[in-house]
């Protein structure tokens, strides 16, 4: 089987680059679309308002612009055309739909899929790290390289489900640990200077997230779901994406629960969404950067990727996700000096390949 799309050569000049940006940019422009026009259903209310309309509007407008003249050069290119038309057909679509102009939908809904979220981190997360994984790769690969549709897949689900994730991940919390909240301990924790709060949530997120990082490993049942993030073979800024939801939602309800229970302050809770949403995929990403002097600090990717390697003597290694010397401390460090791991993944590969398999995968009989 091959990721190459029907009827396209890979090859500078014949309409395959020029109509696989046609289709990202008129299925950005789409989804954007939908997403002034269904509001209440598909953008997340927070965020609803700190979107500058106007701005959105316009650049909507030279995204759609972008895909048509991408997909009529693409057609030109090539004599079969299936990533033009299909493109095309998206702007028709969007256009349709009433382009960058559509008029602003009904916000009443108490249910919603966080499309706008989902649409927003894949260009944010793709303008940035796709050329730095063209320009500084560690390990030349294609763009989209196999088992891409698997790991989109996975960003997908866990970015439209954002209702459902973060409800699961803080309701518990409210529920089984409200017993152990102190107001006065919480007032003088939340009183403390807010880049003191932001480096203690850091510390002791990062303290919950290996010993549940290491139960998940240990443990077979867990491993199971698990196993998915470990399926990937190739490494870079979407493949960290590839987690199974039940990982997902156990470890971020169960991280969350010290900062439930001492009570830091709403900003710097923020400010640590958005540090680790970035870290997180950087780690993951296929760039040589080595950072030799905040990698005795923080977790870099060369750190990260002996943990996901396939090499027996880096297994059940490296658990922490942001400070390696909780690993130090704690014995299982490991980080050879000057290399990178020669391949990822497990061996044998037990876990399917395709989104809808690696789900059930870890309710089939072992």
């Amino acid at each position: 089987m091959t990721d190459r799309p029907l009827g396209y050569e890979r090859r500078f000049g014949s309409g395959w680059i020029s109509g696989v940006c046609a289709v990202a940019l008129g299925a950005l422009g789409t989804g954007a679309v939908l997403c002034i026009r269904y509001p209440a259903l598909l953008t997340v209310p927070d965020a609803r308002a700190l979107y500058p309309l106007e701005l959105v509007r316009f650049v909507i407008h030279l995204v759609l612009v972008g895909a048509f003249g991408l997909a009529a050069l693409s057609m030109a290119l090539s004599r079969r055309a299936p990533l033009g038309v299909t493109a095309l057909a998206l702007v028709v679509a969007a256009l349709l739909l009433g382009g960058s102009q559509v008029d602003v939908g009904s916000l009443d809904g108490a249910r919603y899929l966080g499309l706008d979220w989902f649409l927003l981190n894949l260009l944010v997360f793709g303008m940035l790290f796709v050329p730095l994984e063209q320009l500084f790769a560690r390990r030349p690969q294609r763009i989209l390289r196999p088992g891409w549709p698997t790991d989109l897949a996975h960003f997908a689900v866990s970015h439209l489900l954002v209702q459902v994730t973060v409800l699961i991940t803080l309701v518990p919390a409210a529920i089984f640990f409200r017993w152990a909240v102190h107001p006065a301990f919480q007032t003088a924790v939340a009183a403390q200077p807010l880049a003191l709060q932001f480096v203690e949530i850091v510390v002791i997120a990062d303290l919950s997230e290996y010993a549940i990082h290491r139960l998940f490993h240990a443990v077979p049942l867990l491993w199971r779901f698990h196993a998915v993030h470990h399926s990937s073979e190739v490494m870079d800024w979407l493949a960290g994406s590839r987690m199974h939801l039940v990982d997902v939602v156990v470890t971020r309800a169960l991280a969350f629960v010290p900062l439930y229970v001492l009570g830091f302050s709403p900003a710097p809770v923020y400010a640590y969404l958005v540090f680790v949403s970035f870290h997180a995929v950087l780690i993951h990403a296929n760039v040589r950067f080595r950072f030799e002097r905040l990698a005795h600090v923080l977790a870099t990717p060369r750190f990260h990727h002996w943990h996901h390697a396939a090499d027996p003597a880096a297994v059940d290694r490296n658990f922490a996700v942001h400070l390696p010397v909780i690993d130090r401390l704690l014995g299982t460090y490991y980080m050879p000096p000057e290399r990178w791991p020669e391949a990822y993944g497990i061996p044998g590969n037990p876990v399917p390949r395709d989104y809808a398999r690696q789900l059930l995968y870890p309710f089939r009989r072992p």
